[in-house]
């Protein structure tokens, strides 16, 4: 067994690893081209040998600006247990639009999408958090255009939702799910938990339902089916408890998917069967 792992981790150290899985599951969302705060990443070849040794084997890798996205399609090429999403993330509209470049990094997107190993288009959706009024039209607009581009190249939607629950699933609505379509980090509530479930969303949960103060999302996960989970760590962000505020990465996914186990009173080879199960009939075959 791991040594107990200690609330706080020491300035430049990293959390311990946690326990293997029995059966490896997805990390279904990180950036491996982001570091947090300064803090220096693992590198990718370090980071994805780390989580392959505690039972988390495939990851998929999200390029959610055209920089990033160029880098996505280039990584995905050079190491198998990788797959690549490409967008533009819901915060990069509004200044895009402003700037008159949306278009042509519109344009961009659509085709770094056509690479094989891209199976993704996201992160997009819409975040409100950090957009003012005068920005929503434009976040709705691009959100509207990668639900298209999802359908057109037949390739999974991958949605960031903050402070616009009610604006996602409408528009998802409206322009019709697309076949599979996934919430990424999911942060409703269990009422939008069971609607989401209605439309045929996959609803893939981070490191945020295992803390303190998650008993909102933890009720959501409780009515999610087996078959509509996936799990993610959106690294380096949203580091699972005992961890919170270290930087994350998909080793760490093992903590968040005892955490799930436990709330949904099933046990944990049952809970990862289903992830990877899931993972697989989402974005097909690593292989």
């Amino acid at each position: 067994m791991s040594p107990q792992p200690s609330s706080r981790t020491p300035p430049g150290e990293r959390p311990a690893a946690p326990d293997r899985l029995p059966i490896a599951v997805v990390d279904n969302h990180c950036h491996l081209d982001i570091d947090r705060d300064g803090s220096p990443g693992l590198g990718v070849t370090q980071a994805l040998a780390a989580a392959a040794a505690v039972g988390v084997d495939r990851v998929v890798q999200i390029g959610c600006e055209v920089e990033s996205a160029r880098w996505t399609v280039k990584v995905v090429d050079e190491h198998p247990s990788l797959l690549g999403g490409v967008a533009l993330h819901p915060n990069e509209i509004p200044g895009l639009a402003v700037s008159g470049e949306l278009a042509g990094q519109l344009a961009e997107i659509e085709q770094l999408a056509q690479h094989p190993r891209v199976r993704v288009i996201g992160e997009t959706g819409l975040d409100y958090f950090r957009t003012g009024t005068e920005g929503v039209p434009a976040q709705q607009d691009a959100f509207r255009w990668h639900i298209d581009l999802a359908k057109r190249t037949g390739k999974a939607l991958q949605i960031h939702d903050r402070d616009a629950h009610e604006d996602v699933l409408r528009i998802l609505s409206e322009e019709g799910v697309p076949d599979r379509t996934v919430l990424h980090c999911f942060s409703g509530d269990l009422s939008m938990a069971r609607r989401a479930v209605e439309l045929g969303l996959m609803l893939s949960f981070s490191g945020t339902v295992t803390f303190k103060n998650g008993h909102r999302l933890r009720d959501a996960l409780a009515v999610t089916p087996l078959t509509h989970l996936l799990v993610e760590t959106d690294a380096p962000y949203l580091t699972p408890h005992p961890y919170r505020g270290a930087t994350n990465a998909s080793y760490l996914v093992p903590l968040t998917v005892r955490s799930m186990a436990g709330t949904l009173n099933t046990d944990v080879p049952t809970l990862c069967a289903a992830l990877s199960a899931n993972s697989e009939r989402v974005y097909g075959p690593w292989s």
